[in-house]
């Protein structure tokens, strides 16, 4: 009586003892292939000409930038645009770029701690109500954003922040998506790293300052990343808060600064690759914990 060997399809179908190596074997032909890679550099330069553009704009004469039609490299490069955004007295480019700096990463430090304290509540605590409250924070994701910019503006108001950087470090930091994005990461740590804490003699806060959070570095880092992002390219909100030229962000001051260049493409382009310079060197060297922590998130409910 002869037997024959299950196809690889067959192994996939009927999920197989093998069926998780033969799909990692077929992924790593289809990854191998022609395809995958014309894909891959069309999709990166769909995400890289845009900057490419910006950058060499920056460095372009007027006459230049206006040429039609355009092309890629400048015939002559120039720091005219830099100097002339730098040289303004009424354009503190670099006090604006600090403004944005101290704001980011107060905020993503403040996200850091509320979002980490109040996940870890609600992944390993046991109380009354927790799977409600957990719902109605997941609920006010979908609620838009800006339906908070009265009450907000408002409760600044009243505290007296309005026209400092702590109106920018303060509304958000206790945001829903960080609570649900480490909730779903400490639910993915063993529990016996925490009974084996426990039993040595560690109370609940040692164990997540020593044992949770070391363990959550990749997303720690995400997370932070996301915040810092999220309020070094917030527009609206810095423009309702702050009115004096000296205490504006990056992306409110770069709307004056546009506004007072308007057809200076590369002083506007100069002021858009220094505010996307900081993001770019950041994430250079925090891309593997970012990596890291989108695929180890989100692996249990």
């Amino acid at each position: 009586m002869t037997t024959t060997e299950p196809s690889n399809a067959e192994l996939i179908g009927n999920g197989g003892p093998a069926a998780p190596a033969v799909r990692r074997r077929a992924y790593r032909q289809d990854r191998n292939g022609p395809f995958f890679w014309v894909g891959l550099v069309a999709l990166s330069l769909i995400f890289v000409i845009p900057l490419v553009w910006m950058v060499l704009t920056s460095f372009r004469t007027v006459e230049d930038s206006r040429r039609i039609p355009m092309t890629l490299i400048p015939d002559e490069y120039t720091l005219r645009a830099y100097q002339l955004m730098f040289a303004d007295e009424q354009n503190p480019v670099f006090t604006w770029a600090l403004n944005s700096l101290l704001a980011a990463t107060g905020h993503a430090i403040l996200v850091l701690v509320t979002a980490s304290m109040a996940a870890y509540a609600l992944a390993r605590m046991q109380f009354r109500g927790k799977n409600v409250l957990f719902g109605i924070i997941v609920v006010t994701l979908f609620v838009p954003g800006f339906i908070f910019l009265m009450p907000n503006y408002l409760i600044m108001d009243q505290l007296g922040w309005l026209d400092t950087l702590i109106a920018l470090i303060v509304p958000g930091a206790a945001g829903a998506f960080g609570v649900f994005f480490l909730r779903q990461f400490f639910l993915a740590i063993p529990k016996e790293l925490e009974e084996s804490a426990r039993i040595d003699g560690a109370n609940t806060w040692q164990i997540f300052t020593r044992i949770v959070l070391p363990n959550s570095k990749p997303a720690l880092v995400t997370l932070a990343l996301i915040a810092f992002l999220a309020n070094w390219n917030d527009f609206v909100w810095p423009i309702f808060v702050l009115f004096s030229p000296e205490r504006l962000t990056l992306p409110a001051g770069l709307a004056t600064l546009q506004a007072a260049y308007n057809i200076d493409y590369p002083v506007v382009m100069a002021g858009a690759t220094v505010a996307a310079l900081p993001v770019l060197i950041l994430f250079v060297f925090v891309q593997r914990y970012v990596i890291e922590g989108v695929a180890t998130s989100g692996l249990k409910g």
